[in-house]
């Protein structure tokens, strides 16, 4: 995943954004690629439902680094170029990356049974929160001002905060925050219906509508925090103090909101974007510091390729592990395996514990992906959407 292309354009362009980013992907693909799925590290795994892993901090940190990127993208053409076109070239981004995001859920079912695929695709997904959230930022960032934006954010949290903690739920008779009958599963069914939701759970979806209200709070989060670090009236040791000030007060409301309104990655809580959004600014500001002030770059590179071109190594590393699922290897007892799980047991399994041939398998995985960026980013190759 990556901010649509037309931060590619944009005349200011953060080394330690891109590296933030980069981490960001990397560590993305690293727990979305797991050898097995039965054998994961803790770390790498999702909260379970309330509370908070280091897994659960990767995609609002991608929102926060969106709403960063958007003040950097637009905000020099904000007031030189019609807010028409700047709106326009966004929703354009928003609808592809949205059918991107589809187009996963839909493949390879809608190949061979389209009727099907159709009628029990996943609607809600990561790359169509991405493309909501963005747009969003992106038509709040071009049509208020800063003040409102600020507005916004609190806004967005107290109500989402109340909705889902004081109004009843139709069929259960009281607010909740289970899995199954909290307001923003009931919302879901009533909808998009349960053929449209997250296959695992079939009843409510971790990317559903009413928690994309506070994801786009995470998204003004960044927003806030890139414009103020674009500021050109403030010293850098200012800025970087202020990121740190900020992220550390954000981090403790967070923790504070957390005794009432649980950390929760799956229904992004209030608290969680309070929570998730410090942590997001203060290593930001970190990698701030160290890359862009201090000029410390050494190592940065591998980071930068996945960074630059991350649209390319989310999509692809969604997508090729179906394409291997459906390549079929027959072995010598007359069973057949796909061509992914054969992989695994041949180069991981006999070598390795459970849990680190999944982690081995994983991490190959990310090191074949910064082969191929690295070539691109070598022969300046970068796909925009």
């Amino acid at each position: 995943m990556t901010e649509p292309s037309i931060l590619q354009k944009s005349p200011a362009r953060l080394l330690s954004l891109d590296v933030f980013r980069g981490l960001t992907v990397a560590a993305m693909i690293l727990v979305n690629n797991p050898g097995s799925w039965s054998h994961i590290y803790a770390p790498l795994k999702h909260a379970d439902w309330h509370g908070c892993t280091p897994t659960d901090l990767i995609f609002p940190f991608f929102l926060f680094i969106v709403g960063v990127s958007i003040s950097y993208a637009l905000g020099s053409k904000k007031g030189n170029v019609k807010d028409s076109k700047l709106l326009i070239t966004a929703a354009k981004r928003a609808l592809i990356l949205f059918g991107l995001g589809l187009f996963l859920n839909l493949f390879p079912k809608i190949f061979t049974e389209p009727i099907e695929a159709l009628s029990t695709v996943r609607i809600p997904g990561v790359l169509q929160r991405i493309a909501v959230v963005f747009f969003i930022t992106a038509l709040i960032f071009v049509k208020t001002s800063q003040k409102t934006q600020v507005r916004l954010f609190f806004g967005i949290l107290i109500s989402y905060w109340l909705l889902m903690t004081f109004v009843p739920v139709p069929g259960v008779g009281y607010a909740n925050l289970e899995k199954e009958t909290n307001l923003g599963a009931w919302l879901d069914r009533t909808i998009l219906t349960e053929a449209h939701l997250w296959k695992s759970a079939k009843t409510w979806d971790p990317e559903g509508i009413l928690s994309t209200l506070p994801a786009v709070a995470t998204g003004l989060f960044g927003l806030l925090v890139g414009t103020w670090l674009k500021r050109k009236d403030r010293d850098e040791a200012v800025k970087i103090s202020w990121m740190f000030s900020i992220g550390t007060l954000a981090i403790v409301l967070g923790l504070i909101w957390d005794l009432f309104f649980p950390i929760n990655k799956a229904l992004w809580t209030s608290s969680f974007v309070l929570y998730a959004g410090g942590l997001a600014t203060s290593g930001l500001a970190l990698c701030y510091w160290l890359i862009d002030v201090q000029g410390y770059k050494k190592g940065t590179t591998p980071f930068v390729v996945y960074g630059v071109n991350a649209i390319t190594v989310f999509f692809l590393s969604g997508l090729i592990p179906r394409i291997l699922s459906m390549i079929k290897v027959n072995m010598p007892d007359g069973t057949s395996l796909s061509s992914r799980v054969w992989m695994y047991e041949t180069f991981y399994t006999p070598y390795f514990s459970p849990i680190n041939a999944s982690l081995a398998g994983a991490v190959t995985f990310i090191l074949i992906w910064l082969l191929i960026l690295w070539l691109m980013f070598k022969k300046n190759i970068i796909v925009k959407v």
